[in-house]
Order: C-alpha cells, then structure tokens, then sequence
C-alpha cells in the first residue's frame, strides 16, 4: 500500500469514527456528559490544520481537515441544541403546578 492509500485509508476510518458518533449522539437525543470545548477545540485545530495541510500541499490532510472541521460544527450544534431543549423542559417544569390533576 503506497504512502497515499494509506493516508487516504486513515482518513476514512478516521471520519467514520467520528462520523458515528457524531450520529449517535444526534439520534440518542442527549449529550449529556460531552463538552461543548471539545468542538472548539476540534474547530480549532481543524482550521490550523487545514490551512497547514494546504500550505504544504497535503490534499489527504486539507480534506480530511475540513471534513472533521465539518463534524465538529454538527456536533457542537447538536450540543447546544440539546442543552436548549433540556432546558426548555426544566423552564416548563418549573411553571406546571405540582399536583396538578390532568383532565
């Protein structure tokens, strides 16, 4: 295996990883215990690492990069998305009366 299938083999197994998890955080609908600082910080390096990658002209790097860039921006979307809706359901829970009977 030559130096660029091996690189571009990485890469896909790389973003399959992440890819999944991304996923299943999206379709648990919680991401309860996971830091919205990890996707600053995966944006972060993923724009330094892009702009790097395409200075030196690593195209298995610059698209890589940009694609983990990419998961990164979902992932933190789906955090804050989730920390909205939780609490959005503390608010309304906190303005139903207690004991209140259901018709």
């Amino acid at each position: 295996m030559g130096p660029e299938a091996l690189g571009w083999f990485s890469s896909f197994v790389l973003l399959l990883t992440i890819g999944k998890q991304v996923h299943r955080q999206w379709k648990s609908g919680s991401s309860e215990g996971v830091s919205k600082w990890l996707f600053v910080g995966q944006m972060t390096a993923s724009v330094g690492f892009t702009l790097y990658s395409w200075m030196v002209g690593n195209w298995v790097f610059v698209v890589t990069n940009a694609l983990m860039l990419l998961s990164a921006i979902v992932g933190i979307v789906i955090v804050m998305k989730h920390r909205r809706a939780a609490r959005q359901g503390r608010a309304s829970q906190t303005r139903a009366p207690s004991g209140a009977a259901h018709a």
